[in-house]
């Protein structure tokens, strides 16, 4: 029986100490390992083109190249990584800019239980993750692109278009399941049920061009 393959991780903090203790935390995770660990914001594109880690562990607030600049730059190059933001902060403002980067969750630093292997399982299989004490639609509220990532605006705009579930995998080069999982990100982020109500969300948000 083929084992299942691990969660490649890089850990992207300035403080060595911290990257330190999150590399001990994940050491106890059967399932996920470090495959790096950039103490700023140019290393960590380094090493995200380096290490291809299917989840970057991303430090917001760090001197030089922030992390929501070093998440902009790596997912230009690398559209299907995975970032998980950390950070001190819990202000809407910064949460809205993390999504809106493109990360996949943005979790609070000093969160007395953050459970940081359980938060990185989740953006690995295709969730957004919000800490616990904050909430998705303040800080999602007026956001241009409602935290949705290029990708996902893409899909979106072929559902709206019409496009069959064979249609948009091949228009994207992309697999069906890749596909499905952008749907499904897309309607936990703007709270629809329905592939319907996805339509009818993104006509009255102006996240679409009509068809």
């Amino acid at each position: 029986m083929r084992m299942p393959e691990k969660i490649s991780v890089l850990l992207v903090d300035d403080h060595n100490l911290v990257r330190r203790g999150f590399r001990r935390i994940l050491e106890d995770e059967p399932d996920i390992v470090v495959a790096g660990e950039a103490g700023d914001g140019s290393e960590a594109i380094r090493l995200a083109d380096e290490l291809r880690p299917k989840v970057i562990v991303m430090d917001c607030a760090m001197p030089g190249m922030n992390g929501l600049e070093a998440t902009r730059q790596i997912l230009r190059k690398h559209p299907q990584a995975l970032v998980l933001m950390l950070s001190m902060h819990p202000e809407e403002t910064l949460v809205r800019q993390a999504l809106e980067a493109g990360a996949r969750g943005y979790v609070l630093k000093n969160a007395v239980d953050l459970e940081l292997g359980a938060a990185i399982r989740r953006v690995a299989n295709g969730e957004t993750v919000l800490d616990s004490q904050l909430k998705r639609p303040a800080a999602l509220k007026g956001s241009r692109n409602a935290g949705l990532t290029p990708r996902e605006l893409e899909v979106l705009q072929m559902i709206v278009d019409g496009k069959s579930n064979k249609q948009i995998p091949s228009a994207l080069d992309l697999s069906a399941n890749t596909v499905a999982v952008h749907r499904a990100n897309m309607m936990d982020a703007l709270g629809t049920h329905k592939t319907a109500e996805l339509v009818v969300y993104a006509i009255r948000n102006g996240l679409v061009d009509l068809p």
